[in-house]
């Protein structure tokens, strides 16, 4: 008579499955969503039926084609590294050009009453184009703001605009806001 085998013990073997689910978890990287971090306006109060009109001096316009050229003001821009420069001017504009932005007098905490720009940049581009230049041009016009606003702490206390105090902070980032309207990509063309 043959004798049977005995069959193998599998009470352990949901342990074995429960330490290898536990071991892919914690060896394993969860990719973190990532965006362009920014605060939007408020909602416009129901008794104002239309917002003022925006002088076309005040819109600094930046587009980016289906060919990925960078067109500022109507003429194309051949190194993107020349776009903080030009957005520097438009928010500062030391010569009140007619060209640039209008300036406002504005009460600010530790300046007191001071012209600030009441530039916006409008930022637009194509369906097509490639999200890197899109990255790229976004982050020249916020280094050309953050770069504003290092000059301006560094020539009043003497130090960079990410060291000061939070309400020094906030005075200064009243006095150069960051002032981006970025329209739907539709088809530009070129």
């Amino acid at each position: 008579m043959a004798r049977k085998l005995p069959e193998p013990n599998n009470a352990s073997l949901a342990d074995i499955a429960f330490m290898l689910l536990i071991f892919f978890l914690v060896t394993t990287t969860m990719d973190i969503d990532s965006g362009i971090p920014r605060k939007l306006p408020p909602p416009t109060p129901p008794d104002i039926e239309k917002p003022p009109p925006i002088k076309l001096r005040n819109v600094f316009e930046v587009f980016i084609n289906s060919y990925n050229q960078v067109m500022v003001e109507g003429e194309v821009l051949t190194d993107t590294r020349l776009l903080k420069g030009k957005v520097k001017d438009f928010f500062v504009n030391p010569r009140n050009d007619e060209n640039l932005s209008e300036k406002k007098a504005t009460e600010i905490a530790f300046f007191g009453t001071v012209e600030i720009s009441k530039g916006v940049v409008s930022l637009q581009n194509d369906r097509s184009t490639e999200y890197g230049l899109y990255i790229e041009i976004q982050n020249e016009i916020v280094a050309a703001v953050n770069e504003l606003r290092d000059e301006l702490a560094r020539s009043k206390w003497g130090t960079n605009f990410d060291k000061l105090s939070e309400d020094k902070k906030d005075a200064i980032a009243e006095y150069y806001k960051l002032a981006v309207s970025e329209a739907e990509p539709r088809a530009i063309g070129n």
